[in-house]
């Protein structure tokens, strides 16, 4: 891979000259004696080789000759592919492959494919206490005994010896997974929609779960395996994979296998008319160029030839049209199926809730005529309360008629009360009019009284 194809990776974008050179630095000896910085930088090393895997950068390392996308080749070669201008070689490449091979982030392939384990289950229990209480101290005193080698103590050429083959990036599994997911969310509503050959499966989804590349053999292998055993929603038989949407149907039975025969003789026979189709266009342009050059010989074997794919054109458009209905027919049969299958769970779970002891004829006339009793003693207390408190009312000789006149009187009063307050707030508005008299006009009316006044 070239110094710009580097330089344009987002770690390296982000990621200073002098930075860099700490991070193609030897730090193998410093996860105990700086631990912050020694995990910094492998998280550093494990986007940056991640862009790198996905991208298809390592080579044509794929046993189908292609390079492989999922799987990290651990070999001294990529050191030198990762050489970058101006700063040199990783140099701590393979202290960073152990560290994300002891962290799960990289899994050696024959294990990832061969195992029945998912990648998520951290083992027995019991054992890895064991490990923990036990291993751990052991080793630290054959560590002290010489006995064995502790981790700090390979050189970096020791530990490429160690790590070296083939490494699953379990972080670009999950990726491709999630992808091919979102993708399936909604399909398989038929079976035949279910049913893929591994040809076919890396045809459909090899192209689409990571942007801008197409899986390898080996990365489809892996993506399927993944799918089957930690996400379980395929199973795979030999060359049939079969996606699932319940626990009771991973299964692949002979029907699977006859309605993805169908499905590929279909698939095989459009690729035939598709084909045919083509040598027709293409033998009518000849045709028409023969004509234009006066070359009727050429143009009449031509039309012969165009005669005869017309003719197998026709065959195959007719098998094509049984093999699709048949496919229908099938995949209609197979659903009614599923259909009956749906009857008899729901009727045997009518049954079971019916023939509760609760819903027996006797058990439910027995209770309706306890809820009858019930109701009528509940009545009759309701009622006997209801006479009890009249007779009480009567022993403390309260009457009803001087109660009525009593509330009768205080209605009376209130609305008295009410009407006083409306006059005062009448009366109050009246006297704050203030009377103004225009001038010039006579005020012997006024002058009078007040004279009267004056001689008293």
């Amino acid at each position: 891979m070239s110094f710009q194809a580097l330089s344009a990776l987002p770690n390296y974008v982000s990621t200073s000259k002098s930075r860099l050179k700490s991070l193609y630095s030897d730090i193998h000896r410093q996860k105990h004696s700086n631990p912050s910085s020694f995990h910094a930088y492998v998280d550093w090393w494990h986007g940056t080789l991640k862009d790198v895997i996905s991208r298809g950068w390592q080579g044509s390392d794929g046993s189908d000759g292609t390079s492989n996308k999922l799987i990290l080749g651990a070999r001294r070669a990529l050191v030198d592919k990762l050489r970058y201008e101006g700063v040199g070689k990783p140099l701590g490449l393979g202290t960073t492959i152990a560290e994300m091979r002891r962290s799960n982030d990289l899994i050696p392939l024959s294990q990832f494919l061969t195992s029945q384990q998912s990648v998520y289950n951290p083992g027995w229990l019991p054992y890895r206490i064991a490990s923990f209480v036990v291993g751990k101290p052991l080793w630290w005193a054959m560590e002290q005994l010489d006995i064995v080698r502790s981790e700090d103590s390979y050189t970096e050429a020791e530990t490429w010896k160690k790590i070296e083959g083939d490494y699953v990036m379990l972080g670009l599994v999950v990726q491709a997974a999630d992808t091919l997911e979102t993708l399936r969310d909604g399909a398989g509503l038929s079976p035949a929609e279910n049913l893929y050959t591994f040809e076919d499966f890396r045809r459909e989804f090899g192209v689409k779960v990571l942007p801008g590349v197409v899986l390898s053999e080996t990365d489809t292998k892996v993506l399927i395996k993944f799918l089957e055993r930690e996400r379980r929603v395929v199973v795979q038989n030999g060359d049939v994979i079969k996606f699932v949407t319940a626990s009771h149907d991973r299964e692949i039975t002979a029907v699977d296998r006859g309605i993805l025969q169908l499905k590929t003789a279909v698939r095989n026979l459009r690729e035939q008319v598709d084909s045919i189709q083509n040598k027709i266009d293409q033998t009518t342009t000849n045709i028409t160029n023969a004509l234009r050059q006066q070359r009727k010989s050429i143009a009449l074997a031509e039309l012969r030839l165009k005669k005869h794919l017309d003719d197998m054109l026709s065959k195959r458009l007719g098998s094509l049209h049984n093999l699709e209905s048949t496919l229908i027919s099938v995949e209609t049969a197979a659903g009614d199926v599923e259909i009956m299958k749906t009857y008899e769970s729901s009727t045997a779970t009518l049954k079971a809730i019916l023939s509760h002891p609760s819903l027996q004829r006797n058990k439910i006339e027995e209770t309706m005529d306890a809820l009858a009793t019930s109701t009528a003693d509940a009545r009759e207390i309701d009622d006997a309360i209801r006479l009890g408190g009249n007779m009480a009312a009567v022993d403390a000789g309260i009457d009803d008629t001087e109660l009525e006149a009593e509330l009768n009187a205080l209605v009376e009063e209130a609305e008295k009360e009410k009407a006083e307050a409306a006059e005062q707030v009448v009366v109050e508005k009246l006297r704050g009019i203030e009377v103004h008299v225009p001038e010039g006009a006579p005020v012997q009316a006024e002058a009078a009284p007040r004279r009267t006044a004056e001689a008293a």
